[in-house]
């Protein structure tokens, strides 16, 4: 049995849908769907679920929201109509979300509810159109396909007991089609996964029901050795392994979320990155181990959109303690962090600018110097994060070498270095307008030949 996945591209408008039904067809191990909400049609079209979150905040700010509404229910008309089938979905899709703007809920489960209304559309304009066109198909809600979730900050996360559930599944006749993005807690409340969240669906149902191969489908014939708007016509990657990938989507792969890995490493799933409107192109195959070959880096991935918290103590190894009390300022302040490279006398915490507004900087900045009393403490903002990553650097002498020659050589000063404990990354960062120099020459360093 084989889950498949198909993202936001892939199901734009009604000739994708009907593309991703000749997908499933042809191959009958396709038992289980996950499915997106619809991506952009084109480069200046919305997303369905940033519509959605616009509509919800709209209303809850009792502002003019009914435009966008309008337009949500006019782009799921206009795939219902081109795929000829029955009118009542629009009618049903349309009432579940004024139902649901208009229940008495919190305002955050009614952000989540919305939210996941585009996948879940999806789901049951999919199965509608397979069984219309004589493919069997049935539309299971998260719910009732067994996907208990605990609702945490950071986005929902799986609950163990949730597999056993999920295994049922596989006593269905014909083809299942989940809704991506959300589950629901044992209270019952509807809960997202973090965005991007329905490659995560995929991987807990491929691991619920044992998948043989876990297949996400997306707008790209593989993934790439760096990305392909920063230098042109990069190598495919043709193999990854679990801890290749993750390193790369985590640190700015978008092709695929880096926790969806998660469930599918632990049943060891391979994953396979396909292309919907390239189906028979053999994509990128994400496995537990691959073949040693001669190349020692296989991508180079990088973020925008980082800040420095830099702080500075004469003998601060030597003070127990000091950087638990630092880390728990953050925690207390619900600040989360991503790097901490460290020395003697210093550490720098790197911080997603989304996590320090101005009055969580002036909190912070106060606490640290009053409750710490560091020689330095300062912010260094507009820094971005590249990862060379290769399970072969490990192996390999000279690889820090060829990365800082290389940027050296893009005339790009380095704010930080870290080898990360996995052994497989090597972390540089550096001011984001040097960000596409750094990368084309690391591309050239790594991969030209």
């Amino acid at each position: 049995m084989k889950v498949a996945k198909f993202g936001g591209s892939s199901l734009a408008n009604a000739t994708q849908f009907q593309k991703v039904s000749d997908i499933i067809q042809s191959d009958k191990e396709r038992k289980f769907i996950v499915v997106s909400a619809p991506g952009k049609r084109h480069g200046e079209d919305f997303k369905v679920t940033d519509l959605l979150i616009q509509l919800v905040e709209a209303y809850i700010k009792n502002d003019k929201y009914k435009s966008y509404l309008i337009t949500i229910t006019d782009r799921f008309k206009t795939i219902i109509n081109d795929l000829n089938l029955d009118p009542k979905l629009i009618t049903e899709i349309e009432k579940n979300i004024i139902d649901t703007l208009e229940s008495d809920i919190s305002d955050h489960l009614k952000l989540n509810s919305i939210k996941a209304i585009g996948e879940d559309s999806s789901a049951l304009i999919l199965s509608a159109y397979l069984n219309s066109i004589g493919i069997p198909a049935k539309y299971v809600n998260p719910k009732d396909a067994g996907i208990i979730v605990e609702d945490l900050d950071g986005g929902a996360q799986i609950i163990d007991e949730s597999f056993d559930i999920i295994n049922q599944l596989t006593l269905e006749e014909g083809v299942i089609v989940i809704p991506g993005f959300f589950g629901y807690t044992k209270e019952g409340n509807l809960a997202t996964f973090s965005r991007g969240g329905s490659d995560i669906t995929g991987a807990i149902i491929a691991n619920g029901v044992n998948a043989t191969l876990y297949e996400n489908f997306t707008d790209v014939d593989s993934v790439y050795s760096v990305n392909p708007n920063i230098v042109d016509s990069p190598k495919e990657i043709t193999t990854l392994t679990y801890r290749e990938m993750r390193e790369l989507s985590y640190a700015g792969f978008s092709v695929f979320h880096d926790e969806a890995l998660i469930p599918a490493v632990e049943k060891q799933i391979p994953v396979c990155i396909k292309n919907t409107n390239n189906p028979s192109a053999p994509g990128t195959m994400i496995v537990a181990n691959k073949e040693k070959t001669h190349k020692s880096v296989v991508g180079v991935a990088s973020d925008t959109g980082f800040i420095s918290l830099y702080v500075s103590k004469f003998l601060m190894n030597r003070e127990i303690g000091f950087v638990r009390r630092l880390l728990q300022i953050l925690e207390e302040e619900c600040i989360s962090f991503e790097h901490a490279p460290s020395g003697i006398d210093d550490i720098s915490i790197i911080i997603h600018e989304k996590e320090l507004d101005d009055n969580k900087e002036f909190i912070i900045m106060n606490r640290i110097s009053t409750e710490l009393q560091p020689d330095v403490v300062r912010i260094h903002r507009d820094l971005a994060l590249i990862m060379v990553v290769g399970e072969g650097m490990k192996e390999t002498i000279g690889v820090a070498q060829t990365a800082t020659r290389a940027l050296g050589e893009a005339q790009v000063n380095l704010e930080m270095i870290n080898q990360g404990s996995s052994e497989v990354s090597m972390m540089f960062g550096i001011k984001s307008n040097g960000l596409h120099r750094a990368i084309k020459s690391l591309y050239n360093a790594f991969f030209v030949d």
